[in-house]
């Protein structure tokens, strides 16, 4: 018998209030991710960093955070993930006002790398906090909505707002911004969001495991990222990947034999938990590439500076809120999460192979603004669907862990995405260059053959979810559907 929820005791203002507080948080951190890409230039020329230094103001960031999700979504379900969240978010406006202050690349890459484990702890509970806030069915569906509307439209409004503050206030505000932001919304989460004790660190304070998976995921990363420097078949990246995989090995087996584990592998069982995340990681894969890739044509091949690039933007994240918020709860409700989720992503694979179309001329409303609007179509209903099924079949002694799960998902793929899709797209590009062929001609030939990948990351994704999501009702526990605690239920 599981512990109630504090949703079935807490008003309802008060469950939406603490939405609000959660979705701010998440938004501050998810932001961080894109808002720096925009001053780069800027604090490369004022403090002096090499370009290869440069590349570590966003790697330390990476490698903190992907690597500290999932540790960080257990100590939510052992410590509470309302304390785990409110330190998350002190860390995170500590760092940041540290980053504003930074007066020499060592310093701003160190404090990048602890606003790393800030947004690690705050960013891996929230998900589960959401899914025990809200038991109802309407209700969490409406939550899963809002939230993934700040998932999925945040980096957008980051490359807008980092374009603003850098080129009006200096690069120093795309950190400092966050500070008023995280100070209002600690002392508010700790005044209204309302949170369950953990189950205690005896319950599953599994040390090796922890450094593990922690090294693994961090190590993995890191190879990711470079990846784009030394090149796949480089010798220092086959063994750094090999090392990374064994750590996580190692770490599985740890799982299998551990009295308390760290990260439970019954978990698993769940052939939608499973495939919910393959899905996200092919998803994000895709979806990255495509916004890394997209920013790089709009300014090298027509002509868009930083400002006005994160505009160009809009249309998909304007589209994404309309569905997500307006839209997707209704749908799932009424044809239930399966159907919703195949339709969108097709829809996403659809919008990215019309980009692969994109010439060197290239028209913004003619070749841009309808494959954004199919992709915010096709996105804002997927993510919402998709949030559900990866937290499916989730007691609230392990939300925190699912949460921690399908972020630290979220973040490899989006490493492995932009990786692969930058290094496919610059191969390209230098290949047709050696042959004599144009600058923009070139460029624009390799971010084709990128989009053309993402489709097919996607593509991929719904077949997933066409064949590993749909379990058989003869192989489903007795009442599952009807469990308070499934997210597929609130999702129809």
């Amino acid at each position: 018998m599981t512990t109630p929820a504090p949703s079935t005791s807490e008003p309802s203002t008060s469950r939406w209030l603490a939405l609000g507080i959660l979705c701010v948080g998440n938004l501050m951190i998810i932001l961080d991710g894109s808002i720096v890409t925009v001053a780069l230039p800027t604090i490369q020329q004022d403090l002096g960093f090499s370009q290869s230094g440069l590349a570590w103001v966003v790697n330390s960031y990476l490698i903190a955070f992907a690597g500290l999700l999932l540790l960080s979504g257990r100590l939510g379900d052992l410590l509470g993930s309302k304390k785990v969240f409110a330190v998350g978010l002190v860390v995170f406006t500590a760092a940041s006002l540290a980053c504003g202050l930074a007066s020499a690349p060592w310093a701003l890459v160190a404090f990048r790398f602890v606003q790393g484990v800030g947004g690690a702890l705050a960013s891996a509970v929230a998900l589960g906090m959401i899914i025990t806030l809200f038991q109802d069915a309407g209700e969490r569906a409406r939550a899963l909505a809002a939230y993934a509307f700040v998932a999925a439209a945040g980096s957008s409004v980051g490359l807008i707002l980092g374009g603003v503050l850098t080129q009006s206030l200096g690069w120093e505000w795309v950190f400092l911004v966050n500070v008023p932001i995280g100070i209002v919304a600690v002392v508010l989460t700790l005044r209204a969001v309302p949170g369950l004790p953990g189950i205690g660190l005896r319950e599953g304070a599994d040390i090796t495991g922890s450094l593990l998976v922690t090294g693994g995921l961090m190590l993995l990363v890191f190879t990711i990222v470079e990846a784009k420097d030394y090149t796949w078949s480089d010798a220092r990246t086959l063994g750094m990947l090999a090392a990374s995989l064994v750590l996580l090995a190692a770490f599985v087996v740890r799982q299998a034999r551990a009295a308390k584990p760290l990260l439970p592998l019954h978990i698993f069982r769940s052939r939608i938990i499973s495939g919910a995340n393959i899905i996200m990681l092919l998803m994000v894969a895709g979806l990255f590439g495509y916004q890394f890739c997209t920013a790089l044509y709009f300014q090298n091949v027509l002509g868009y500076d930083a400002l006005k690039t994160g505009l160009a933007f809009l249309p998909a994240p304007v589209t994404i809120a309309v569905v997500s918020l307006g839209l997707a709860a209704r749908l799932n409700q009424r044809f239930g999460a399966r159907p919703v989720l195949l339709g969108g992503l097709l829809l996403v694979a659809a919008a990215l192979a019309l980009l692969a179309r994109v010439p060197t001329d290239g028209q913004y409303v003619v070749d841009i603004v309808p494959a954004f609007v199919l992709l915010g179509l096709g996105f804002g209903a997927a993510m919402p669907a998709l949030m559900g099924q990866a937290m499916s079949v989730t007691s609230p002694r392990d939300a925190g862990i699912a949460s921690g799960l399908v972020n630290t998902t979220q973040q490899v793929g989006a490493s492995l995405g932009t990786a692969v899709l930058a290094t496919v797209a610059a191969s390209r590009t230098a290949s047709l260059l050696s042959d004599h062929e144009s600058e923009v001609d070139a460029l624009t030939s390799g971010f084709r053959l990128a989009y053309g990948l993402s489709a097919v990351f996607v593509a991929v994704s719904v077949l997933v979810a066409a064949f590993v999501l749909r379990t058989p009702r003869s192989a489903e526990p007795e009442g599952s559907e009807r469990a308070p605690s499934d997210a597929t239920a609130s999702l129809g």
